[in-house]
């Protein structure tokens, strides 16, 4: 029973404590969009989670930094000037899309997808204002491996058989898009 009281005890401090903590909420701008949870780890390091939609296909992207909050105290503003820098993990998953033609009888239909995993890397500037809201720029590529399929099936006439052709392809690469799509971003939060 005793044993029980004081897990009990630290469990309602590790609580009260992670509340106590100031955390923020809010949207990112790049090309696509995303949400941001950004919780802070005392005065000098905050979490930093992102869930990002690309704009350029259909997919998502998580990414999660530990980062380290630099005060900036030559501008001297009503609010808070910080720069950050940080490093975690993210991956990425782009769903199949996909891509049907119908040419001379001949129907092919084409999926591709693919997905990544790597290190993230985040550096940027916020503008704490003295209301709860916080802007920010930074920068947050995921540098690591990716893969990519494609499945092309191809059915109708072919060479009057009327039979059905499958090819499949898959690619391992570096996964070098990051460091400029959905990198670059805007952030508006909610600080609570």
């Amino acid at each position: 029973m005793k044993k029980f009281i004081i897990v009990c005890a630290a469990t309602l401090l590790a609580v009260v404590a992670v509340n106590a903590q100031p955390r923020a909420i809010g949207g990112r701008i790049a090309y696509g969009v995303g949400f941001s949870y950004q919780h802070s780890m005392g005065l000098d390091n905050m979490i930093s989670v992102d869930v990002d939609f690309p704009g350029y296909s259909g997919g998502i992207g998580v990414a999660a930094t530990y980062d380290w909050i630099f005060p900036i105290t030559a501008w001297t503003q009503k609010g808070e000037w910080n720069w950050y820098a940080g490093v975690g993990a993210g991956f990425g998953f782009a769903w199949p899309e996909v891509d049907k033609q119908n040419y001379a009888g001949i129907k092919t239909r084409t999926s591709v997808g693919g997905f990544n995993i790597g290190v993230a890397g985040r550096i940027g500037v916020e503008y704490n204002f003295w209301f709860p809201l916080q802007l920010s720029v930074d920068w947050r590529p995921v540098i690591g491996p990716a893969i990519a399929w494609s499945n092309v099936t191809r059915s109708g006439n072919l060479s009057g058989t009327g039979l059905e052709a499958k090819e499949h392809y898959s690619a391992v690469g570096f996964g070098y898009g990051s460091l400029y799509a959905s990198a670059i971003c805007i952030g508006v939060r909610y600080k609570f």
